[in-house]
């Protein structure tokens, strides 16, 4: 690869294309922040109101028994549990809905503890009913003991019951599948058409994710929020508020590695909207705060059903792709390519995926998988590498004729990029093959970038002196933010250090550059690199250290014992007795430079 014009622009291509999608990914504007601090206060002022409120409520009041014939809406709260091989569920009577997972095959990294999801004082799932008081909301009914029932197929069902004097009974039931983290929720309303006004049901879904990674902030950025509606898969990252004007079959609260989603299990939502507030500069556990509202219609009768799923467990892509019927493109929580990026998906589910996958199969380390992947990759891409490298051999040998020309026309460079495109057309060289390699690593690294990120197989796992695969391998951490940064990622440096050696020997094999930009390219791609990579996954840093080894390799091996430097120059000397014929965009380049010749000239002369 030679570090001509094109190649910059390659490398510049690249790097443009990585900070905007980093950029895209991490945008928070000051108008969103308004909206969100907005909310924020909007939301502490109400609850500040519900508790002066409740405050004012004599204890004595609060603790008396529910006399019969009243709503249940005081009580002391009983937890059940139901598991599976997968999930730990703890049922509360107060709402008659989970009141927190536990998810028994992974660890929640910064404490080592289970990861227990739905496990705060705001996640929650209500409705509001019409009582014989007025409106009631759901979670602040205490419901009877429930029934728990072991079924034929090794799947639990636990059944909650809250009477409702003078309208009707309310009647959650969940039913645990073995092995499985989805749960079937049927809301059943018997005097439905007494609780629910013109058979309105309105759902109130919050959740709060907690922190389950190293480094809170980059997890916190890798939430979303995610919806499947009519138009198809979409998610939130940086809106703090949506409206779902159409309908909608499931929304998912979403983090790095793990997701709790509601779930239509028949009829869809008719709309609803979602409230999303994730504050940056919160150094605590919390992660975000997603309030998500949904709408749907209910027959008008004495009794209703209302069945839903619920999901508490990984953005596991066999495991959500699993339930594709049940569940259509729940898969793409997994972020293996979206938006702009959204062509390297693909590249993903039918290549990388694959691959790594069979590799897995046999390879009991994952760092070592990541390298064979590596090898396979750069084995796929050899033969189109393989023709850049022969360009740049030829812009090689070329070489001390440019260097003639330069001195032939006084470092005059406008004449001198006329002459050495002359000089190419003659000599039959591409001045666009050393630029190959950089253009093929932008699908390449972006497609990886999605899959390592979004991998929890790497999650947790060692490598050499990384702990975790899935986030970056600090060897030396601090507390002050040194130009934005608070540790430093060994596989980042070598990436960069083999980045700035691969400059290096193309820098000895290329014409020198008297275009300073040009010139210092090569050396300044690598720095940046250093603080884009250092927050990265290692085993993106990782794989792109065992690529830049390769390419070291590659190129030693190919220039110095495969390619025939005098069978180049015999080729060239041979293409120039050929008659040429010029390209239309050959001859308008030369044109334009011929115009650009002349113009200087006369400025010259006045």
């Amino acid at each position: 690869m030679n570090f001509d014009r094109n190649t910059v622009i390659g490398f510049v291509l690249l790097a443009l294309l990585l900070f905007t999608y980093l950029f895209i990914s991490t945008r928070n504007s000051h108008e969103l922040e308004a909206k969100k601090q907005h909310f924020t206060d909007s939301v502490a002022q109400v609850q500040k109101h519900v508790q002066d409120s409740i405050s004012r409520i004599p204890d004595t009041t609060l603790n008396q028994p529910v006399q019969p014939g009243e709503l249940a809406t005081r009580g002391a709260e009983a937890l059940t549990v139901i598991e599976n091989e997968v999930v730990k569920i703890s049922f509360t009577n107060k709402g008659g809905q989970p009141k927190q997972v536990e998810l028994k095959n992974y660890k929640s990294l910064n404490s080592k503890t289970p990861v227990v999801l739905n496990n705060t004082p705001f996640d929650k799932i209500s409705y509001a009913i019409t009582t014989n008081n007025g409106a009631a909301q759901v979670s602040d009914l205490y419901f009877m003991d429930p029934k728990v029932v072991k079924n034929a197929d090794n799947s639990q069902t636990i059944i909650y019951q809250a009477p409702v004097p003078g309208k009707g009974t309310v009647t959650h039931q969940f039913t645990v599948h073995p092995n499985d983290y989805l749960i079937d929720w049927d809301v059943q309303l018997s005097g439905a058409d007494k609780m629910l006004t013109q058979g309105n049901f309105n759902l109130i879904w919050q959740n709060e994710p907690s922190q389950h990674e190293t480094d809170v902030v980059y997890e916190r950025n890798q939430t979303t929020v995610c919806f499947y509606d009519e138009d198809g898969f979409d998610y939130m990252q940086t809106k703090s508020a949506r409206t779902l004007e159409k309908p909608v079959q499931w929304v998912s609260s979403s983090q790095q590695f793990f997701n709790t989603a509601l779930i239509a299990a028949k009829d869809k939502f008719t709309s609803g909207d979602v409230k999303f507030i994730k504050n940056a500069n919160d150094t605590t556990a919390k992660v975000a705060e997603v309030t998500t509202t949904l709408q749907s219609k209910v027959p008008l009768g004495p009794n209703v059903s209302i069945p839903l799923r619920l999901y508490y467990g990984p953005n596991d892509y066999a495991i959500l792709r699993k339930h594709k019927d049940q569940v259509p493109e729940m898969d793409k929580i997994v972020n293996l390519g979206r938006d702009m990026y959204a062509f390297v998906r693909p590249i993903n589910k039918y290549i990388v995926m694959p691959v790594f996958g069979f590799f897995r199969s046999f390879i009991g380390s994952l760092g070592i998988a990541i390298l064979l992947l590596t090898l396979f990759i750069r084995l796929f891409t050899s033969p189109l590498v393989y023709t850049s490298y022969l360009s740049g051999a030829k812009m090689k040998a070329l070489r001390p004729e440019i260097e003639k020309l330069k001195e032939k026309y006084n470092n005059d460079q406008q004449q001198v990029g006329v002459e050495q495109m002359k000089l190419f057309r003659e000599a039959g060289v591409n001045p666009l093959g050393g630029c190959l390699p950089a253009l093929l690593q932008i699908p390449i690294f972006f497609a990886l970038y999605s899959f390592f990120n979004s991998n929890i197989d790497l999650r947790g796992v060692g490598f050499l002196w990384a702990d975790n695969l899935a986030s970056y391998d600090a060897i030396v951490s601090w507390k002050t933010s040194i130009l934005g940064m608070t540790h430093l990622s060994l596989f980042t440096i070598t990436a960069v250090l083999t980045s700035f050696l691969i400059s290096l020997y193309n820098m000895n094999m290329t014409p020198d550059q008297n275009n300073p930009a040009l010139k210092y390219m090569p050396y300044i791609f690598p720095f940046i690199l250093f603080f884009v990579f250092n927050r990265l996954p290692a085993a993106l840093t990782w794989y792109y250290t065992v690529s830049n080894l390769i390419t070291l390799i590659l190129q030693f091996v190919i220039q110095n014992y495969i390619i025939n430097h005098d069978k180049i120059l015999a080729k060239i000397d041979e293409n120039r007795k050929k008659p040429k014929s010029k390209s239309k965009w050959q001859e308008r380049l030369e044109a334009m430079q011929a115009a650009q010749q002349q113009a200087q000239q006369q400025q010259k002369k006045k």
